[in-house]
């Protein structure tokens, strides 16, 4: 039986950022970076962008990485239907208690595996760079969904910086064609000697 996948949802330029320079608290997406989720106007439609934000909202969890969480304001405890947050972050302060279902996680394949039984049969949602990074060197993320936006920010934040991880095959699953972006989705191949874990 297959496992449920970790699929990281991410909108990137053609030249590789996920956020403009200097992305910050109060400037979240960097400068310029908010022309990653012009796709996003077209959310509630019945067109592919519609079809693509619908499948992220209906994933059965959230993994974030804490740079991600603490950036989107907690996300107030409920991302979204009140499925379970689950953080990756490198120390967890025992009077930091995070709201609604979130849970902060040190250790990388105890998160991924219970995302996964909180998922059900349903795919989990990744968050961040860091977390994506993280998840791939631990052999547990699966899938990648990127919004490939038509437009080159020329810097800010990389989505895969060198990792020291070698190739990693990917393949290709689906493509599809909205306003403002191509929805691309990607499969981890694990089963080759350079692949991760």
């Amino acid at each position: 039986m297959a496992r449920t996948p970790l699929r990281l949802y991410m909108s990137m330029s053609v030249d590789g950022y996920i956020a403009g320079p200097d992305d910050r608290p109060g400037q979240e997406l960097g400068r310029g970076g908010g022309r990653l989720f012009d796709w996003l106007d077209d959310r509630m439609s019945e067109g592919v962008n519609g079809q693509v934000y619908a499948e992220a909202s209906s994933t059965g969890a959230v993994v974030s990485g804490r740079r991600t969480f603490e950036l989107a304001g907690r996300w107030q405890g409920d991302h979204h239907d009140g499925v379970p947050i689950h953080v990756l972050t490198h120390r967890i302060d025992p009077a930091d208690e995070p709201p609604g279902s979130a849970k902060f996680y040190t250790d990388v394949t105890a998160c991924a595996g219970e995302a996964r039984e909180a998922a059900g049969d349903r795919a989990v949602l990744v968050h961040g760079a860091g977390a994506a990074r993280a998840l791939l060197a631990a052999g547990q993320l699966d899938e990648l969904e990127l919004h490939l936006i038509p437009v080159l920010l020329g810097g800010g934040r990389r989505l895969f910086e060198p990792a020291g991880l070698g190739p990693v095959e990917l393949e290709p699953v689906r493509r599809l064609e909205g306003r403002n972006a191509t929805h691309l989705r990607y499969r981890i191949v694990r089963d080759g000697p350079e692949s991760p874990r």
